[in-house]
């Protein structure tokens, strides 16, 4: 088990493209090399996946119940992904869910994650940044 699972939802696979603005240059490319960097000196190798489809995601955590956590942004699903929620209640290792933006700063319909109360913490607001910190705080959370 020396795998981290890097989970990203809908429209994540743009990055880049949409709305610079708001989520920033880089693409989800440069956040999977970002966050394999992070976690190189554990012998962690990332596992990334990017669906636009909740059943996509969904069996992507049932694949991956070996790897030694994850780093999820559900995308929009945090808002209505009951599906995603289930799978994730039944995920066995320590997850953090990241999202670019300040959700709270936005519009009203993205106050709430229905996935938040599960995860072992939420970093919101820092662009690609907050995925680096999540694999920080996942190698001091998770013991060889």
């Amino acid at each position: 088990m020396n795998e981290l699972l890097l989970l990203n939802g809908p429209n994540l696979g743009i990055l880049g493209k949409r709305e610079p603005e708001v989520y920033g240059t880089d693409t989800l490319a440069d956040i999977e090399r970002a966050v394999g960097e992070e976690v190189a000196d554990r012998g962690w190798r990332v596992v990334a996946v990017q669906h636009d489809s909740e059943g996509e995601l969904i069996g992507a955590i049932q694949n991956h119940y070996d790897t030694v956590g994850a780093i999820v942004n559900p995308g929009a699903l945090m808002i209505a992904g009951w599906s995603l929620r289930d799978a994730l209640a039944n995920y066995p290792r320590p997850w953090i869910e990241v999202h670019l933006s300040n959700v709270w700063a936005r519009e009203q319909f993205r106050h709430e994650s229905v996935i938040a109360p599960l995860a072992s913490g939420v970093i919101a607001g820092l662009g690609p940044l907050g995925y680096r910190l999540a694999a920080r705080a996942l190698r001091e959370r998770i013991s060889d």
